[in-house]
């Protein structure tokens, strides 16, 4: 079930509804950032090429969010990893059958922010590694918790830090995130680009996705930065 379609904002809403009265649910967004400690095994901040993180945490649209608001970060797309390009479109992807993750790719600058501060801000305040091919009100496969390495580099970091929070008991239940090799990344349709920003008032973005980022802004200060970049200013 995706929550995200329907015939209008009030369909959305009147879905969410449902859900939260039937199952009892309630979005980890809305109740605060999980405070984690900075990654023991990481890349320090140096001059140079810009370069790429690929996540996979649920809805692209509040992920993609987040990270636009995150200082060092220069471009934030939102798309499909794990599948192959034949399948590498909304609908398709939707039905969970394709390999694919929703995803975002996220180009950062080395100097500013590094690999491990921009997985600290994915476990804490982006998505809930908890949960098993599911974020909050949408399930399937597509909506895995993800982390896919483009060098051996980021397998270490990730491997490590995973295991690292693992160890420290940050989270009630284990960390589900795969981490695994990245073939490609596809770029979602136009639409779905700086989707939180051109839709605020979205009442699954407002529910969903808007709390996020203010968990980064109260959470992560240091990270945090309030104007986002979008995706038509970094393609420019």
């Amino acid at each position: 079930m995706n929550a995200r379609i329907g015939s209008g904002p009030w369909a959305a809403l009147l879905v969410m509804g449902l859900l939260a009265w039937g199952w009892g649910w309630k979005a980890r967004a809305a109740e605060g950032a999980v405070a984690l400690p900075a990654a023991a095994a990481d890349a320090s901040l140096k001059p140079g090429a810009p370069e790429t993180a690929v996540l996979a945490g649920g809805c692209f649209w509040g992920v993609q969010g987040v990270f636009q608001h995150v200082k060092g970060v220069r471009g934030v797309l939102s798309g499909y990893a794990g599948g192959e390009r034949t399948t590498a479109d909304y609908e398709t992807v939707s039905t969970g059958t394709t390999g694919h993750a929703e995803s975002v790719q996220i180009v950062f600058d080395p100097a500013q922010i590094s690999y491990g501060e921009i997985l600290r801000v994915y476990f804490s305040v982006a998505h809930d590694p908890t949960q098993l091919n599911r974020q909050g009100p949408d399930v399937g496969t597509q909506y895995r918790s993800s982390i896919f390495f483009a060098n051996d580099a980021q397998k270490k970091i990730a491997e490590s830090y995973i295991a690292q929070l693992n160890q420290a008991h940050v989270f009630a239940k284990p960390i589900v995130t795969r981490v695994v090799p990245l073939r490609q990344f596809y770029p979602a349709e136009a639409y779905h680009q700086d989707y939180l920003v051109n839709h605020p008032s979205q009442p699954y973005i407002v529910f969903n996705d808007l709390p996020k980022v203010a968990n980064l802004k109260k959470a992560m200060p240091e990270v945090y930065r309030d104007a986002p970049v979008l995706v038509r200013s970094a393609a420019r």
